[in-house]
């Protein structure tokens, strides 16, 4: 493995800013034909490119595409489903913000809400814990986010929560959604820009098989404008030198075996399961649903959850037009889509990407949209 190029920078400088931005328009010049397509698959990396107007940076031949990396944006249909189902049979519900507005089949979290169903905005699973364990009602967390969030559900679970809660999981897992975009017809990506949060907890060897199957390169990097900005020079030179590897470009928190007691945690409670990513597709072994020796705490199978009255009436709605899918497989673009900006916008979502700060239509709407800001240097 080479070395790293974030080892030692000053993550928000300008000037080194600017050799790395001219760097990687060598690099993508010396390629030789355009456009370079790479894709990150973090929501985080996306807010920082935007916030920080990175794109204004990336030569003109480099496109820089969102994956699947929102898991709110993931979460399926009936998913979301489940917990609108159990909020109205008298469960009081305990979710993140952002899982509030997320559209389901006929509704969302917010509008069993208005409706007088209890449902509760947390920070944390423990928060959640906490005040299920002073009430005397049935208590169930919805719980969305990849590995990182998933360990801490996990430990949880380990540490004897109240009798009267349990976890509705929308987790995801994502090395093999990564299997599904490289395995797209249609997809135009050339090497992946790997999450240094989700890295940090698998570690980056798990990326090797990827790398060796598909001929691949991925970078694993951080969330910091040069951390961002090294992560895409090393993949670049990979494509340009024709060479597969995984390197890991934030070696300050990211190792090659990872956070080996938080695996432990984490594959404990979960085993990954099939299930399909909404907008997607069905993806092998990228749900994490809980093992069962904890079933008692698995709301699944803790209540019988009723879907018909919800799927009996379901109108044909604006959803219909989304292309959320195609945008976080990288074959379309948040403007590509009818709705953008238009019937869909953050106060009023019609898709997944427009509800979550993760969320690539979210951000796009919110940064001003895909600015190639490189046509006005």
């Amino acid at each position: 493995m080479s070395e790293p190029r974030a080892a030692g920078l000053r993550f928000q400088d300008p000037k080194t800013a600017r050799r790395m931005a001219d760097a990687l328009a060598r690099a993508v010049g010396e390629i030789g034909r355009a456009p370079v397509s790479v894709m990150h698959v973090c929501g985080s990396h996306e807010q920082a490119i935007a916030k920080y107007g990175l794109r204004a940076a990336f030569p003109l031949g480099l496109n820089v595409i969102m994956g699947p990396g929102c898991p709110v944006c993931v979460t399926d249909l009936p998913e979301v489903d489940e917990a609108v189902a159990l909020a109205g049979q008298g469960v009081r519900i305990f979710t993140y913000g952002d899982m509030l507005r997320v559209p389901g089949t006929v509704k969302s979290l917010a509008d069993v809400q208005a409706e007088g169903a209890k449902i509760d905005v947390v920070y944390s699973i423990g928060q959640a814990a906490q005040l299920a364990r002073k009430s005397a009602e049935e208590c169930v967390f919805f719980a969305s986010g990849f590995e990182t969030t998933a360990v801490a559900t996990a430990a949880v679970l380990l540490a004897n929560p109240p009798a009267n809660f349990s976890v509705l999981s929308a987790h995801k897992y994502i090395p093999p959604v990564m299997e599904i975009v490289a395995e797209m017809p249609d997809t135009r990506v050339e090497g992946f820009l790997a999450a240094g949060h989700a890295a940090t907890i698998t570690g980056w060897g798990i990326f090797e098989r990827f790398v060796e199957r598909h001929r691949i390169p991925v970078v694993v990097a951080g969330f910091e404008p040069l951390d961002i900005m090294a992560g895409l020079l090393t993949l670049v030179e990979l494509i340009r030198d024709g060479r597969a590897e995984v390197i890991n470009a934030y070696p300050r928190c990211v190792t090659r075996e990872g956070n080996l007691r938080a695996q432990q945690v984490l594959w404990k409670v979960f085993k990954p399961t099939g299930g399909r990513w909404r907008g997607i597709a069905h993806v092998p072994n990228g749900n994490l649903r809980l093992r069962d020796e904890f079933a008692a705490f698995d709301a699944r199978r803790r209540f019988t959850i009723d879907l018909t009255k919800l799927w009996d009436y379901a109108p044909p709605s604006l959803a219909q037009s989304c292309v959320c899918g195609d945008i976080m497989g990288g074959i379309a673009s948040p403007t590509d889509c009818p709705l953008f900006g238009r019937e869909c916008v953050p106060d009023n979502p019609v898709g997944a990407c427009m509800v979550s700060t993760e969320g690539t239509c979210r951000i796009w709407h919110q940064y001003g949209g895909h600015l190639n800001l490189g046509e006005e240097r």
